[in-house]
């Protein structure tokens, strides 16, 4: 029979695309699990994944597998947190994926849960929305806070948290009035550092910079927002930030913020969660803490 570590093992295969990263997550050897991998074939009596010199993708069989194989998993982690959290007090583990412009507002709201429920333990993974719809597909984050523009909410609940406006943080040296606000031409004239092409936020930028009919002076591009913030910091190059993350972290030495208008630009930031009734009982809490409606 095929075994809840058969299909650990499979899921693990299927999250990371690659035998020695999967090997480590599920702590055995590659070859261990290369050979439990086999080992499931042979039962089945059928391939489940492309062989050649590395991993190349699950065959036909091995797909179909891989998607009832989430669902068990899936089932298997709600079981084992009904029951945990049986006796009233809701205890587990939750990995939250997030886009880098929302992770002040996603260290609050997890500072909010544990105050009320201490047996939680959250994981925030910062990466790109992409990253967030994938890894809710195959299992890697129970939820996610990212742009709800362009996520199906036939694949994922998609639930409205706050919108996400924009301020210029330049070196005063740089800044183009101490006070007040700023055009994003105004913005797109300075050097900036911004997020690297691959993240939402630079496209969303882009956008905005492309339907004014500017070119901005991009001089650095980064992963994450600490490293313009520092260069601003620094007097090395302005950038363009979340207003709510310039919040959460207070002023910042030798800069100036101001609000970027002409347009005044937002965009809806969300939480996102697979579809499951019930639903697990600490992204519940997350949803109870953020003041969404109940399932």
């Amino acid at each position: 029979m095929i075994s809840l570590k058969d299909l650990e093992f499979l899921s693990s295969l299927a999250r990371h695309g690659h035998f020695a990263r999967a090997a480590e997550e599920c702590g055995v050897s590659q070859p261990a699990f290369s050979m439990r991998i086999r080992k499931l074939e042979e039962r089945l009596d059928a391939a489940i994944v492309k062989r050649g010199n590395r991993f190349q993708g699950f065959t036909p069989e091995g797909e179909a597998l891989v998607r009832h194989a989430r669902k068990i998993m899936d089932s298997v982690k709600l079981l084992e947190e009904e029951f945990r959290s049986a006796g009233g007090e809701i205890t587990g583990r939750m990995t939250i994926g997030v886009i880098p412009t929302a992770v002040g507002f996603a260290a609050e709201a997890v500072q909010n849960l544990r105050a009320d429920h201490p047996g939680i333990i959250v994981r925030l993974q910062t990466v790109s929305s992409l990253a967030i719809q994938q890894g809710l597909e195959n299992g890697v984050f129970d939820a996610g806070i990212t742009y709800g523009e362009g996520v199906s909410p036939e694949m994922v609940r998609v639930e409205h948290l706050y919108n996400e406006s924009y301020l210029l943080l330049a070196p005063k040296a740089l800044a183009p009035r101490d006070t007040g606000t700023a055009s994003w031409e105004e913005a797109a004239a300075l050097p900036l550092s911004l997020l690297d092409p691959s993240m939402q936020n630079r496209r969303i930028l882009d956008v905005i910079f492309r339907d004014l009919g500017v070119i901005p002076n991009v001089v650095a591009e980064t992963g994450e927002f600490t490293a313009s913030m520092l260069m601003a910091a620094n007097g090395v190059a302005a950038t363009v930030i979340p207003a709510g993350l310039a919040n959460c972290l207070g002023d910042m030495p030798n800069t100036v913020a101001l609000p970027l208008t002409s347009p005044e630009e937002e965009k809806d930031v969300s939480l996102v969660s697979p579809h499951r009734d019930p639903g697990l009982s600490t992204v519940e809490a997350l949803r109870r803490t953020l003041g969404l409606s109940a399932t």
